[in-house]
Parts: C-alpha cells; structure tokens; sequence
C-alpha cells in the first residue's frame, strides 16, 4: 500500500517480498471500513468490491448463553459500513497490480533482505538475496514493514516494548455446508473458546488456547482437540473429523508489542514491524495500513524532491503512536485477567469485564465498532498523484530504476 502511495505520488519505490507469491493461508483476511474508504479515495472500491469476499455489518459473540453484539459498524460515516472478509493474497494481488500502474513502482518478488547497508550512522540501501545471487538496492529510505518478525528492526537495532498476552491460538479450517450459521465472523461457545471466519465454502476456525500448553494439548491427541472445539462450536461434532492430522492445525503465537522508536536515520518501521497488535478485532492490518497512509502523506513530497530529514521520520511515529497505544490499550482491555489456578484452563475463565458491558448496553457495540472499523486517528490520502507526462520538478535527480539493483 505504500509503495502505491509513492509511486502515484512519483517516488522511485522498489517493494521487496521474499515470497514468490502472496499465497499463505491464515493471514489477517479483515478490510475494515477505513481501509475501504482508502481504497475509495484512490477510486478502487468497485473493483476491489468485485473481487469475492463476505461482508460483516456486525461482529457477534456468544456471551452468558446467548448471541450478543459486540460491534455494529452499519452506522459510520464511510462508503462501505461493513469489514470485508477476503483471502490477504488477493487483496495483496490488487494493490500490486494497481501499483504496477505506475512507472516509478517495483515489485520484487522471491527476494529477501539479508541485512542493512550503513553509511556511519546512517542507513543507506539494504543487501539482498535474490536466487542464487546477492545484490545491493541503494536507497535514500528504508522502510521495514516486514512484520512481527522483522528482519528489518531486528537489523536496525531497534528497542522493543512486550506487553505480553495470556493466550495463544490454533487455526484450522473446516467445510461450510448448507443450514450452517449465517455470519461472517464470530465469537463462538460460553467463554469465547472459538473464532469462526466465513471464507465462502469453508469456515477458518481459531481455537484459544492459554500461552505455552499446545504441547501439553497435542499429548493429549487430535481426538482432544477435536472434542474441546466441538463442545464451544456451532457446528456438528462430525465436522471436526476434517481436521486429520497437526499438520492441518496453525499455531499463532499471540503477542502485543511496540517499539520505543520506530526509527534511525535512514529506516523506518510501520505496520506489525513498528507494533504487533492481537488478533482481536483483525484492526492489525488495518493499522497498518493506516500507518502506511500517514507515511505517504509526511514523506512522499521529501522523497520526490530528494529532501529526507530524520524530523519527518519522527513526525511519522508521533502521528501514529496514540492510535497505537490507545489500540492496544483497547486490545489488553478486552481480553481476560487470569485468576489464581486458571493459568492452564482458558475454558474456566469468564469473558472479560469489558465485553460483558457490550453485550448489555445497545449503544456500545455502535462505539466498538468505530473503534474498531475506523480506528481513534483515521488517515485519509493527502498525497498528489503526478502527471507522468510532466518532469518532476527539484534539485534531486532520481536514479534510473534500473540501476537500483545491481551485483554485490
């Protein structure tokens, strides 16, 4: 997304993905309405629209015995007043097809950074492997958005802040069969024990589990854990005969964390690589994505005219450090404190505090679901699209881009 954003704005971007493809199962699949609403900004959204996905006008969960709602998105004031649910690689698929639009933008796919190119203190491009080759890509900024586990803060030297959670989560996938519920996303069973995902003609299921056990579980066999989620899932027993062996079942280890600074001269992290969120909610991409939005529009207008300074870099975190924290202060808040003794017994425990105010109140779920949908800072796209029959004006001359890339 960023990379779009640059490039419509006419910065010289090469996009690194280590993948050859965007193909991975079990990925946030959540477009949120702020997301949609960039999207409509850029003028997408009825293309985007045409691709398949569900649409999810309210979140549910299953609290005290009965079906509650926890966030209603259908009234907020943007074009699309719902999440849509669609496979991350296809979305992923559009943005770079759009991207590629633009002559400034490059997408390397099967190329993986291996490290840091510095200059003194500074970053200055980044070493990659491509095949059976090690190249160099020199760059004015280096941007991690590499994820939770990324090679680029980890290179960087960046400090990290955990806050830590009490759970992690297994994901699996079951078939979707006629008379099943009609919902695209919910909180299954007495105590949130399942997260059940419409993806079309299947259902993506995320069992929760209390952090460290899922060895303990898979001692226990697969007929166990078949057992635990039928007891909390809307679904017939049999279905769970599906899931055949571990290598059907996905463990996410859940954290939430930040970093202290989310740069150095010449880098800068966003997305999960600047603060890895819970799954709760899915708002993870969907910040992410803001963030990339508040880049464009601090940097993009620099870049172009060849006048990065380190202040813009800051600026870019202190635009978007509140909706973090305050997002994952929301996160902390909605799960459970444990108890003495239910260390190991995530079924023993109740749904928090927080959520059971939801479920009784009927103008909270309508606050979740801004908070959730839209976020506490909603970016909207400042940047200018170029007119490519124009030359770009200012003192920095761009590079060709094919002489970005070369043998290291």
């Amino acid at each position: 997304m960023l990379g779009l954003l640059l490039a419509r704005s006419g910065v010289d971007v090469t996009v690194i993905e280590k993948h050859q493809d965007f193909l991975r199962d079990f990925r946030g699949d959540t477009i949120h309405p702020s997301t949609l609403e960039a999207i409509h900004e850029l003028g997408f959204l009825d293309e985007l629209l045409a691709l398949p996905h569900q649409k999810a006008y309210q979140l549910h969960a299953e609290i005290a015995g009965r079906s509650a709602t926890i966030a209603d998105f259908s009234r907020l004031p943007t074009r699309a007043k719902f999440i849509a649910f669609m496979p991350q690689w296809d979305f992923l698929n559009f943005l770079a097809e759009k991207a590629g639009e633009y002559p400034r933008f490059r997408l390397q796919m099967s190329t993986e950074v291996t490290s840091l190119r510095w200059d003194n203190e500074r970053v200055v491009g980044v070493n990659v492997r491509q095949g059976d080759r090690d190249l160099v890509l020199e760059a004015d900024l280096v941007i991690g958005a590499d994820g939770r586990n990324s090679i680029v803060r980890k290179a960087a030297g960046l400090d990290v802040q955990s806050f830590g959670t009490a759970t992690d989560l297994l994901w699996m996938k079951v078939s979707k069969e006629a008379g099943d519920p009609q919902q695209a996303m919910g909180h299954a069973g007495p105590r949130q024990g399942l997260v059940l995902i419409d993806r079309g003609d299947y259902w993506q299921c995320g069992y929760v589990l209390a952090k460290g056990t899922v060895d303990t579980l898979k001692a226990e066999g697969l007929s166990a854990l078949r057992a635990r989620i039928a007891e909390v899932a809307p679904l017939p027993n049999d279905r769970f005969e599906e899931i055949r062996s571990w290598d059907d079942v996905h463990l996410l280890s859940v954290r939430i964390d930040r970093l202290k600074t989310w740069w150095k001269p010449g880098v800068l992290c966003i997305g999960d690589a600047a603060h890895a969120m819970s799954p709760i909610g899915g708002v993870g991409v969907n910040l992410a994505i803001q963030d990339a939005i508040a880049t464009a529009n601090t940097l993009a207008e620099a870049l172009r005219e060849g006048r990065l300074q380190t202040c813009l870099l800051d600026a870019v975190q202190r635009r978007r450090s509140f909706p973090t924290k305050a997002t994952q202060k929301l996160q902390l808040m909605m799960r459970s404190r444990k108890r003495a003794g239910e260390a190991r017994n995530t079924r023993s425990r109740k749904p928090p505090l927080f959520m059971r105010l939801i479920a009784r109140s009927s103008l909270l779920p309508r606050l979740t679901g801004r908070l959730i949908g839209i976020g506490f800072r909603p970016e909207h796209v400042r940047t200018q699209l170029v007119d490519w029959t124009c030359s770009l004006k200012g003192p920095h001359r761009q590079k060709p881009h094919d002489d970005a890339l070369e043998d290291h």
